[in-house]
């Protein structure tokens, strides 16, 4: 039952455990690989995870095939104080200007001046049918499926998670509970177990379980330099998301971060792919007008065709 280590070389060495000591049992991956007594010990002055191999099969993965494109999401801002009809006119600017998915900011759960169930019904009815809206669930662990079905049965085109507040466990249970809708995976709380460079986990392999476990959108951070992540940490990240893991699906590598109108198109182009990838609008879409900025966004990324000029 015990780990092994099956090859060395100064700073790095390869451990294997067997698959039998805890299967697919995320919490226990957790608590053992990315977080275990490793991270206590007195004896290590450093001590990072920088990757992981896991048996095929242990896990589903997501349940959506990603687009073959760039997608344009967007956050509805402010985070707190708007009301229902509030928030819904928000998300029909951001949708007239041709956002793909609009999506509730991570900071925003059930509150009773903008109950959930009362949110989701209010922007279902002002969203085209080809723009997703993700809810976002996060909330007592209890009620977290039943909390999910709801926003589903209201008209919510995705479920969001803080799935490092939740658990990242809690990803892998609402891929299980076969929603019919995909599963956006908010990173907050990631940030204490990758950016400290001497212990933790690297952003990639944060990146590639979250995916394992069933997230069709996964957070990567961006180019701008407003978050910790370095231009390396994001290639990586988006490869986690890509990469091939037998027959699981890539998820939507999710570059956010102070991305606006005026970098989008750098922002791809510093990722090097042109599919399976969305960049987030955040508080950058409320420059001028939230519709005129996600316009820019689409057409910065989307150029018209002549005979669309013409």
């Amino acid at each position: 039952m015990r780990g092994r280590v099956v090859a060395q070389q100064p700073g790095r060495a390869v451990l294997e455990f067997p698959e039998r000591n805890w299967g697919g049992d995320v919490t226990l991956l957790v608590s053992s690989l990315l977080a275990g007594e490793w991270a206590d010990s007195a004896a290590f002055a450093g001590c990072r995870l920088v990757e992981l191999d896991l048996p095929a099969g242990l896990l589903s993965g997501p349940a959506f095939a990603a687009p073959g494109e760039v997608l344009v999401g967007a956050i509805v801002k402010p985070s707190l104080g708007l009301s229902p009809a509030k928030f819904a006119a928000t998300a029909a600017a951001l949708a007239a200007g041709g956002a793909d998915l609009i999506k509730d900011d991570e900071l925003l759960g059930d509150p009773a001046w903008c109950p959930l169930e009362d949110r989701v019904r209010s922007v279902a009815a002002v969203l085209p049918d080809r723009v997703r809206y993700a809810a976002n669930v996060t909330g007592p662990v209890e009620s977290l499926l039943a909390r999910a079905r709801c926003v589903v049965e209201l008209g919510a085109g995705a479920v969001m998670v803080n799935a490092f507040a939740q658990g990242l466990d809690s990803v892998r249970a609402l891929r299980e509970a076969k929603l019919g809708v995909p599963i956006f995976a908010h990173r907050v709380g990631a940030a204490l177990w990758a950016r400290e460079c001497r212990f933790g986990v690297a952003p990639a392999v944060i990146a590639e379980l979250t995916r394992r476990c069933g997230a069709d959108y996964v957070q990567v951070g961006s180019f701008t330099g407003s978050v910790y992540d370095t231009s390396d940490d994001v290639r990586a990240q988006i490869d986690a998301c890509h990469r091939p893991l037998g027959t699981l699906r890539r998820s939507v590598a999710v570059i956010g971060g102070g991305v606006g109108p005026r970098n989008a198109r750098a922002q791809v182009e510093a990722a090097g792919v042109s599919s399976g990838l969305m960049v987030l609008l955040g508080s950058a879409a409320y420059d001028a007008s939230p519709e005129a900025a996600v316009l820019a966004t689409v057409e910065s990324l989307r150029p018209k065709s002549p005979a669309e000029s013409a």
